[in-house]
């Protein structure tokens, strides 16, 4: 384990652990054995990072988080507070499904927001935004916004954050970016 990362004296990290140079650790956190955390991630208050799970770099993750085996996050995500993760699809207390865990996967630049919920088994793609509160139950394509329980896809984010609207042609342009987007047959591609 590096020893270029922070973490909080009341955090708990166990053996195992990647941790990349830069990446804080705060308050009552508890990174669980063989985590593979990249560099200069921020990992907030009283989050939970199960066996596993593997964060790129600079992956912001806010206080409460629950992030269970099978999630990768891809780098430069961001994760509201008091988000969470599934990963098994019909768990009981009863019945030990640890071998039925299903993989989510967070594509590079996704934004989660607070309090919303990933049920397992459905990636988010690049740059997608997820809106407060949201269950996404689906697949999330790149660049789309979605919100609402179950969450549905209300548009296009770019990859600024701010909402595309999409002349008659299927072209938009970021207002804080300039940077200019298509969308073609319901896929968004960055020009």
């Amino acid at each position: 384990m590096s020893l270029d990362f922070f973490a909080h004296e009341t955090a708990v990290v166990d053996d195992n652990c990647k941790i990349g140079a830069g990446t804080k650790i705060w308050h009552f956190s508890h990174i669980m054995t063989g985590c593979n955390i990249g560099k200069d991630c921020n990992i907030g208050q009283n989050v939970v990072v199960s066996p596993d799970v593997v964060l790129g770099n600079n992956v912001k993750v806010q206080n409460n988080v629950s992030i269970y085996t099978g999630v990768v996050c891809e780098d430069d995500v961001f994760l509201g507070p008091s988000m969470v993760f599934t990963n098994v699809i019909n768990p009981r207390s009863a019945v030990n499904r640890k071998s039925e865990y299903l993989k989510t996967v967070v594509k590079h630049g996704a934004s989660i927001g607070a309090n919303a919920t990933i049920v397992c088994g459905h990636n988010i793609g690049r740059f997608a935004f997820i809106g407060a509160g949201a269950v996404v139950t689906k697949e999330v394509p790149d660049y789309a916004l979605v919100v609402g329980n179950p969450a549905r896809q209300t548009g296009w984010m770019s990859e600024y954050g701010h909402k595309l609207n999409f002349d008659a042609d299927g072209f938009a342009v970021c207002p804080e970016s300039k940077e200019k987007y298509q969308l073609k047959n319901n896929v968004v591609t960055k020009l």
